[in-house]
């Protein structure tokens, strides 16, 4: 018989439920994902650092863990809550199941519980705190829930960043354009579109000076997505704004609002984010429509952006903003995820237009 577990949401809301991974109890910020495949990419995000990740869809684990599919070196979410976890995958490539793999990383799950109406009262009251909690009461959860940290008052970047400056191997030119990853918590695959594309590919920690990144010598930057409030990096934002004026730059996700800020732009809380595989976005300058793959909880706010930069992307849900770009230097941000990992490939095309923006500065 599995053990029992509970969520509880900070505001009293308890889900009962099985548990399974590592039987831990962990707290962070609940939200949904609405990607039916990917689970592993997602477990392995750094932007889901501090976070208690919901799958929308009801089976998880079929296929199996891997060592290909990683996009992290290790599983950053904070806890993992489906509806039920397959204990018998079916895949050439798998090498562990879901429960494992968590238990291996010591990271809990929770299963059994009803995904649907989590995902519905986070939708009415948006996205909040809650705790997985496999022993106690769920009221002494609760009570502990209040006095930890919350998520928007945490510098979670400096917990995901590389601690070290270091190259993707191999490099497919080593002739090729020198390209800098500012890493905010960047997914793998963003250093492998840009090596696909001949690039010599560096990532540097996010607390790199500008005198550093210089020093490199690159052709151009790349700011990554990342986890949490980006008012909370006034450092990363600054350093933006210097590198601005002397290299081409494209900002993702959590990178472009790094972008954003640093030319004076605001950024505000979303209700409950933009998670998933299938998120239609406009591209402004061919008209059309792209799927996107998308995971943040933050978005710039469009009513006050200053008049160097102009929007580039919209999403068609919302009408928000999902890139800019500025009208004179050679800067683009997109919002979503252009490295996909998990969700559609429409959008590597932005990789291909970042670099010949290099190549003609």
């Amino acid at each position: 018989m599995a053990n029992k577990a509970y969520l509880v949401l900070e505001d009293g809301t308890v889900y009962e439920g099985e548990a399974f991974g590592a039987q831990t109890s962990a707290h962070g910020e609940v939200v949904f994902n609405t990607s039916m495949t990917g689970y592993q990419e997602v477990l392995t995000d750094p932007s889901y650092a501090g976070q208690i990740v919901v799958p929308t869809y009801p089976l998880i684990g079929n296929y199996g863990v891997n060592a290909q599919d990683v996009e992290s070196r290790r599983i950053q979410v904070a806890g993992f809550v489906v509806r039920q976890w397959c204990d018998a995958p079916s895949h050439g490539l798998s090498q562990a199941t879901l429960h494992e793999y968590l238990a291996s990383h010591g990271v809990p799950g929770i299963s059994g519980v009803d995904t649907r109406a989590i995902t519905r009262r986070l939708r009415s009251r948006g996205v909040m705190m809650g705790i997985i909690a496999t022993d106690g009461a769920p009221e002494e959860a609760l009570a502990r829930l209040g006095s930890l940290p919350r998520y928007g008052e945490t510098d979670l970047v400096a917990r995901v960043t590389t601690l070290a400056p270091y190259t993707w191997e191999p490099a497919q030119d080593p002739a090729g354009l020198h390209i800098v990853v500012g890493d905010c918590g960047l997914k793998y695959n963003i250093l492998r579109s840009l090596d696909r594309r001949g690039c010599r590919v560096t990532a540097v920690p996010s607390t790199y000076s500008v005198e550093e990144v210089l020093a490199l010598k690159p052709d151009g930057i790349v700011f990554s997505p990342g986890p949490g409030d980006p008012a909370l990096l006034e450092g990363v934002v600054q350093t933006a704004r210097a590198l601005a004026e002397q290299l081409p730059i494209m900002g993702i996700c959590l990178g472009h609002q790094v972008l954003a800020r640093a030319f004076g732009a605001r950024t505000y809380k979303l209700k409950f984010g933009h998670r998933g595989g299938n998120h239609p976005v406009r591209d402004l300058a061919t008209g059309r429509v792209h799927i996107t793959a998308q995971n943040h909880g933050y978005a710039v706010d469009a009513e006050a952006l200053p008049p160097e930069l102009e929007v580039s992307h919209l999403n068609l849900n919302d009408g928000t903003v999902e890139g800019l770009r500025h009208r004179s230097l050679p800067i683009m941000t997109i919002q979503y995820h252009s490295e996909a990992s998990p969700g559609p490939q429409d959008n590597q095309y932005l990789f291909d237009r970042f670099l010949e923006m290099v190549r003609d500065a």
